[in-house]
């Protein structure tokens, strides 16, 4: 059973959005969040709906729909699907695909940036991957205190899994001014030099600017130390967070401690960007002492440089990430990356799906 906030009466599963103020946390740790995926609870997760890609300009859209995000075995997976084998493959340049939708929640677009909500085939080939893109916004968020979640990241070329945390309110300013905690981060190829699935990295983005994003000083990457991949077994992320500093873990092992010091405003060395300092008044942490929600997604592709171009890689990578015509390239190389998906099955495994087997949150009192 799903407990997602303690307090002075016990909730059952079907009053979990009865989600009330962390603040009645008096001592820590106190537990606000805690899903185990027993079923899948909309009271907890909120569906983003949007073609826009992240900015990345990803190949998938993330959609509401019970073959993509589901749970079984107390176990929540996030499986990608063709939209060919959905709508047909003319559809992929004929049909338009109108996502604004009337009615609420889970059923209408949540971004419209990047063509996000509306697009054309006849403009260019239409997203032909369909995923998911959860998000606790509008239940709760978590400013110091613990995360952790517990995963099996996707074996499948050219997928990339997310577990990550963004601003409820950007009450710093819009990215990265207010701050974005990228847990882990992954890459589903077995082979593609030393950026597949046995390596993962955790992240803090921020800075006054896009153009002054100064997350190489926050980053670390890293394998399991086994040896094996992120796809093979399930492994324990974890985020300490206090007002004092961050510390990330992996199944209880350091891979990445933060502590800006002063200030993160002077940690960068910002002074000279010729940019007004967006956390001037706020604390040693600013900004990563606001409330963050917990994302979970898989995306596909894109042409931001996650995926370089110059990395070895069996089969090749199909696509450029200088091309304008990026995501009919990567289609039709299908018979190339699918049979990764399929993992020797008929239809997509499960192997390549986002797979996750509990969140949970602790306050900071």
């Amino acid at each position: 059973m799903k407990l997602l906030l303690v307090l002075a009466v016990t909730l059952t599963a079907t009053q979990a959005a009865d989600i009330v103020d962390p603040s009645t946390c008096t001592a820590f740790p106190c537990q606000i969040f805690n899903d185990e995926f027993d079923f899948f609870d909309f009271s907890a997760w909120e569906h983003e709906m949007t073609m826009g890609g992240g900015g990345n300009w990803e190949f998938q859209a993330y959609v509401n729909n019970r073959s993509v995000t589901y749970t079984h075995d107390s176990t929540l997976f996030i499986k990608p699907q063709l939209v060919a084998d959905w709508q047909g493959e003319a559809f992929l340049t004929t049909g338009t695909w109108d996502m604004w939708g009337a009615h609420g929640r889970n059923e209408k677009c949540t971004g419209n940036a990047f063509y996000g909500c509306f697009r054309a085939g006849a403009n260019g080939l239409l997203n032909p991957v369909m995923s998911g893109r959860l998000r606790t916004l509008p239940f709760f968020g978590v400013a110091f205190g613990r995360v952790e979640v517990r995963a099996k990241l996707p074996r499948g070329d050219w997928l990339w899994p997310a577990i990550w945390m963004m601003p409820r309110n950007f009450e710093y300013g819009l990215w990265p001014a207010s701050g974005e905690i990228d847990i882990v981060e992954s890459r589903g190829n077995d082979n593609y030099g030393n950026l597949g699935n046995g390596f993962g990295g955790t992240t803090l983005h921020w800075g006054p600017a896009w153009n002054y994003n100064m997350y190489g000083l926050t980053h670390s990457e890293y394998s399991p130390a086994d040896g094996s991949s992120f796809a093979d077994n399930f492994h324990t992320w974890r985020l300490d967070w206090t007002p004092d500093g961050m510390t990330f873990y992996l199944d209880d092992a350091v891979i990445l401690t933060v502590d800006p010091g002063t200030n993160f405003w002077d940690f960068g060395g910002l002074a000279s960007s010729g940019f007004e300092n967006p956390w001037r008044y706020g604390s040693k942490m600013s900004p990563f002492d606001k409330e963050f929600h917990v994302i979970l997604n898989l995306a596909v592709g894109g042409t931001n440089g996650f995926f370089p171009d110059d990395v070895p890689s069996s089969p090749p990578k199909p696509w450029s990430n200088a091309e304008g015509t990026a995501p009919a390239s990567f289609w039709n190389a299908r018979n190339d990356w699918l049979p990764t998906w399929q993992n020797g099955e008929s239809t997509i495994s499960e192997s390549a799906a986002l797979q996750v087997d509990y969140v949970r949150v602790w306050k900071l009192s």
